[in-house]
């Protein structure tokens, strides 16, 4: 888990302290909670339970209410502590903490006589572990809409800070496995060098394949290509800009790309402008592309050894809910 400083977290507690986050799988896999390892304690009893949703203000849990947690939260007045566990992905270790809460009612789950939703509210501000992990969820998510336009050329610096395996990647055009080499990312979309026609190319559907490091991830993103770019002094070579399908971009591309603008940003002040690291895209076509090292693109269309395309695990959208009010 990264260390932010005190103002960073008091920021992120004043700017999304509201905001409530459903707990679905994609989010779980994003922010590392282990749900085996979540619990309410009422009075030195420990009830398993299930994080529905939460903000930094309460949280609502799904828990069994045939073993006398009712009648546990009536004798502790409707106090009691939520014991949350997250894996660090640094450390791969679990960072445990517990948040005082008190119950201010109580639902059945799905029309359950035997299983409740519970509504928590925090009596006090959340441990920093927790501001710190739904803040940084919540502060992609927003600046994901904010910052779409934002492009990162893809450089040997961006590559170590964004921690890209490689900027040799494998799109997938209309599930056809191709062999690309990446010019630049942002929030939206992306830029590619590699060899085709353009005609076969523009508006065609893809999904491009990004591989990050420390730790490992793979991701998908769909969308199509939208137009394309020649190559300077590389007639064999075009760079088709890719749009994303918005709805389908991965909650952990959008906090990879999120942590890295925060740094750059943070580097860049009182310095030069963050404009140096990225620049905007406004959609209009841009003089030809440089050209790139051919290394990664072989012979015409054809990548070096075929694979098949990756599963795409992250089908649960951040819903709704997650979004500045």
């Amino acid at each position: 888990m990264g260390i932010l400083n005190s103002q960073k977290i008091t920021e992120y507690y004043e700017r999304y302290k509201s905001i409530e986050v459903t707990f679905t799988k994609e989010i779980i896999q994003v922010t590392g909670l282990i749900p085996q390892q979540v619990y309410l304690k009422c009075i030195g009893d420990f009830w398993p339970c299930v994080v529905f949703s939460s903000s930094f203000q309460g949280a609502k849990v799904v828990a069994n209410i045939k073993s006398g947690l009712i009648e546990k939260l009536r004798q502790a007045n409707n106090s009691a502590s939520l014991r949350l566990c997250f894996k660090d992905a640094d450390s791969n270790s679990p960072v445990t903490f517990f948040v005082s809460t008190r119950s201010v009612g109580y639902a059945p789950y799905g029309g359950s006589k035997d299983v409740a939703v519970f509504t928590l509210q925090f009596t006090q501000r959340p441990p920093d572990d927790l501001i710190e992990i739904m803040g940084r969820l919540l502060d992609a998510n927003v600046n994901s809409t904010k910052r779409r336009e934002e492009r990162i050329p893809i450089t040997s610096d961006s590559i170590r800070k964004l921690r890209l395996l490689s900027k040799e990647t494998t799109t997938f055009i209309q599930g056809v496995p191709r062999r690309c080499i990446l010019r630049d990312l942002s929030f939206s979309g992306a830029k590619l060098i590699l060899m085709g026609v353009a005609k076969f190319l523009v508006d065609k559907e893809a999904a491009l394949r990004i591989d990050f490091d420390d730790p490992q991830e793979s991701y998908l993103l769909r969308g199509k290509f939208i137009r394309s770019e020649l190559v300077e002094g590389r007639k064999d070579l075009l760079a088709p800009v890719m749009l994303f399908d918005e709805a389908a971009i991965p909650m952990g591309y959008k906090i990879r790309l999120n942590d890295f603008l925060s740094q750059i940003r943070a580097d860049n002040r009182g310095g030069d402008s963050l404009g140096s690291e990225t620049r905007r895209n406004k959609g209009a076509p841009e003089t030809n592309t440089p050209a790139p090292s051919p290394e990664g693109v072989t012979s015409q269309g054809s990548p070096e050894k075929q694979t098949d395309p990756p599963t795409d695990t992250a089908k649960d959208k951040v819903p709704e809910k997650v979004a500045l009010e």
